[in-house]
């Protein structure tokens, strides 16, 4: 069984709504169990707050992608934006020895992300930043 949606976002807060939705469609669809969709539901959380957050300058108004598909054996998502060059897989090798408010801000999202999927790798692609989270589901 295949499967490939796409969700168009803008860079606002306010779109994490529709990214729960979109996650929660897709484990529906996929058949997932509630805890997975509830960590698939953190991760796309996390990444897409890091690129409203960090990719644009305030206040401008651009685009942010999630491409999901899966073959039934593996769900891939693909965050994609044009904002500023970031690569969340150098972060995340978080100290969980250190007091969390001595973290680095952010670098708690990385590393749930690393924890909870298989697979993370960032590219920049002809003016694009892409993340791609790979999770084995079967």
């Amino acid at each position: 069984m295949t499967m490939r949606k796409v969700l168009k976002l803008k860079n606002q807060m306010s779109e994490l709504e529709r990214v729960n939705a979109f996650v929660e469609e897709i484990g529906q669809e996929l058949g997932l169990n509630f805890e997975l969709q509830m960590n698939l539901n953190l991760v796309m959380e996390e990444m897409v707050v890091n690129v409203i957050s960090y990719a644009y300058p305030e206040g401008s108004e651009a685009e942010i992608e999630l491409l999901a598909e899966s073959d039934g054996k593996q769900l891939k998502f693909v965050l994609s934006d044009r904002g500023k060059e970031f690569d969340p897989t150098l972060g995340g090798n978080t100290d969980m020895d250190v007091n969390p408010a001595e973290r680095d801000l952010g670098g708690m999202g990385i590393f749930i992300v690393k924890n909870i999927m298989n697979e993370v790798s960032y590219q920049r692609l002809e003016g694009k930043n892409l993340l791609t989270m790979k999770k084995n589901i079967k």
